[in-house]
């Protein structure tokens, strides 16, 4: 547990993950001082336009993991180097972020776990697609009771792209790349969060787009003894499809709208702890149609705000405070092991038993 409030951290990665998602959050709460990060693309005039005055700008890995004033080591580098990188990190006696997805593989998962244990380090994954508006809503919604008993629930992470983009390692073949590694991590982690572990997972990964490489439209399936949950994602999707819909035995529950912050970070807006950052328009709310207790209620549902800070201040509390983690990195090997088993039951057309 570290004695004193602020974390000092090392960002490796400015891309588009680091400087969007990372970077603003850092800045912007107290609890942390972004000491260093490691870019290679990154132009130095935009390094110095986005990061405060004290945020060293460096070439190398090394230096970060060898500073002995860096408690926290955020890798926000393309998928196929998170497992290496987060064990240089910790093995270095760093706490460590990775940015989702958590690894390529479950045994590396595995071994990030166990290095975590053996250093005594704490050690999570990005998956801030838990502290969205829309998430946290439908998780209301499917914890109130309305609904009844659900039965069938449908994600969605769409967007409409038909052109390759020239240059994108996600868009090539190689290992970690497409949108299955992409939006599926966050959609299996939403249903992982509400449902738990699946007793199956079924799936059809595809490439739509004419040049494509990597996979650009999936269908996942997990089956629960009662429950089947849906989760799609495409990049061809020119009109929206709700982003949640759930079924339950009493009424359903639909809801359109990606969340806002996504757009904010985007144009440079500063997140804040205040009531408008993640408020969602109204036209963004979901609506309830059931029977509950005897009376109908169809109506609007107002939306709960929307933070990813929420990670990052949970994470100073676990650091400093020995608070209990959100994500734990154990949720985000399970994750991973989803991606395996829906590979599997893609490339074998058939239903696959979850296993761990």
């Amino acid at each position: 547990m570290k004695t004193t409030s602020i974390i000092n951290v090392g960002l490796l990665g400015f891309g588009s993950a680091g400087r969007i998602y990372h970077a603003p959050f850092l800045n912007a709460y107290a609890g942390y001082r972004l000491s260093k990060v490691r870019t290679a693309q990154t132009s130095p005039e935009i390094c110095a336009r986005e990061l405060k005055g004290h945020t060293q700008v460096v070439s190398t890995s090394e230096s970060i993991f060898e500073d002995p004033a860096i408690d926290l080591v955020v890798v926000a580098a393309p998928n196929h180097l998170h497992h290496s990188l987060a064990k240089q990190a910790l093995e270095a006696g760093k706490h460590v972020v990775v940015d989702k997805p958590f690894t390529l593989t479950t045994a590396e998962a595995d071994e990030l776990i166990e290095v975590a244990r053996q250093q005594q380090r704490v050690l999570t994954v990005y998956h801030n697609r838990r502290f969205t508006s829309d998430f946290r809503t439908v998780k209301k919604v499917c914890q109130s009771g309305l609904l009844g008993r659900v039965v069938e629930y449908e994600a969605h992470f769409d967007r409409f792209r038909n052109s390759i983009r020239a240059g994108s390692w996600k868009e090539d073949n190689g290992p970690g790349g497409g949108i299955f590694y992409d939006m599926g991590t966050h959609l299996i982690d939403q249903a992982l969060e509400l449902f738990g572990l699946p007793e199956a997972v079924r799936a059809d990964l595809r490439i739509q787009r004419t040049g494509g490489q990597s996979i650009d439209s999936f269908e996942v399936v997990l089956e629960y003894p009662n429950l089947k949950a849906t989760l799609k994602g495409s990049m061809l999707a020119k009109e929206p499809f709700p982003q949640f819909t759930v079924f339950g035995d009493h009424g359903t529950f639909m809801k359109y709208g990606r969340d806002v912050q996504d757009d904010a970070l985007r144009i440079g807006t500063v997140p804040h702890n205040g009531p408008e950052w993640g408020l969602e328009p109204e036209n963004f709310w979901g609506r309830l149609h059931t029977s509950h207790q005897g009376l109908e209620i169809n109506g609007i549902v107002r939306s709960e705000l929307g933070n990813f800070g929420d990670f990052y201040h949970n994470l100073h509390d676990v650091i400093t405070a020995g608070k209990e983690l959100i994500v734990k990195p154990e949720e985000a090997r399970n994750v991973i092991r989803i991606i395996e088993l829906a590979e599997q039951s893609s490339r074998e057309k058939r239903t696959i038993p979850f296993t761990l």
